[in-house]
């Protein structure tokens, strides 16, 4: 059987450079975006590191839960056929709103950082399960650290700060993820949260120099806080996408699951609070009544 993975956001940044490791790798890489140019432009990157397993790109904006049911649909269609099982899943789509949104009545940053990667890994067990022995590996943060640990809703109350709450859907994807490890154990099917440090990419430019991301009190220290975001997300896509390949593809990571794999492509410990299987069981009940399986 051929080794197979689908990269989210695989068109650019840290998900393009983990579709190239994986496809240096060996793997025949499905990349996920919006843009058909850039997915263009990936294919033909990712064949010329890989000719003789071809890659293919698909559409979807992940930021909407109705495209990630027809995505997870086509996917499952895709690695039906003997020999073509779906081996490997990254969910690296990630974003950060300086001010809010909302997608179908839901909060953006939630949404897009946490229900849609959610969503499509439930809908997708089964083929991950039928190619076995395969990963699932979520891209995770440093930002939840910040977060805002009740989920109790899609927001917690007061007032919207990007940055946080981007750390708050981090924090609840990596609840759900080491939840996940443990659900799945037994099954040949191994999770991994995956922590890229930080990159200068689509997301981070621009974002991470608005004031507004951030609560009050840091904004009396913006400038030591814009210097911090800006040392944190200068260096390139290609070392930020190491943890990803590592949680994929490293052999010595055979038979465990419900790691984290931090920024210098080694497991570390998990944040603490991620651990909690009461704040699991929050985000677990808030992903099934916001995200249903079935649309």
């Amino acid at each position: 059987m051929g080794k197979t993975a689908v990269v989210t956001a695989g068109t650019g940044g840290i998900g393009l450079e983990t579709a190239l490791g994986l496809a240096a790798a060996g793997f025949a890489v499905t990349v996920v975006g919006r843009d058909a140019a850039r997915g263009a432009r990936a294919v033909d990157l990712l064949n010329s590191a890989n000719p003789r397993r071809p890659s293919r790109f698909l559409s979807a904006d992940l930021a909407s839960l109705d495209e990630v049911r027809s995505l997870a649909g086509r996917i499952a269609s895709a690695h039906a056929a003997p020999g073509e099982a779906l081996t490997v899943l990254v969910n690296n789509v990630g974003a950060m709103f300086p001010r809010r949104r909302d997608r179908g009545g839901v909060e953006a940053s939630f949404l897009v950082n946490h229900l849609s990667p959610y969503l499509l890994t439930e809908l997708l067990l089964p083929s991950l399960t039928a190619g076995a022995p395969s990963r699932i590996v979520n891209v995770t943060s440093g930002a939840v650290g910040v977060a805002k640990r009740a989920f109790d809703a899609v927001e917690p109350p007061g007032a919207y700060y990007g940055f946080h709450w981007y750390g708050r859907a981090k924090l609840a994807n990596l609840a759900y993820t080491l939840d996940l490890a443990e659900r799945l154990k037994g099954t040949g099917v191994q999770v991994f949260a995956a922590d890229p440090g930080g990159a200068a990419t689509d997301m981070t430019d621009g974002t991470l120099r608005d004031p507004r991301i951030v609560a009050p009190a840091l904004r009396l220290l913006w400038p030591l806080v814009r210097r911090k975001f800006e040392r944190s997300t200068s260096g390139p896509a290609s070392a930020a996408a190491r943890p990803s390949i590592a949680a994929a593809t490293d052999e010595g990571l055979a038979g465990r699951t419900g790691i984290v794999i931090g920024a210098r492509a080694h497991p570390v410990p998990p944040f603490r609070p991620a651990t909690d299987t009461r704040l699991a069981e929050a985000v677990r009940r808030l992903s099934e009544r916001h995200a249903p399986l079935a649309g």
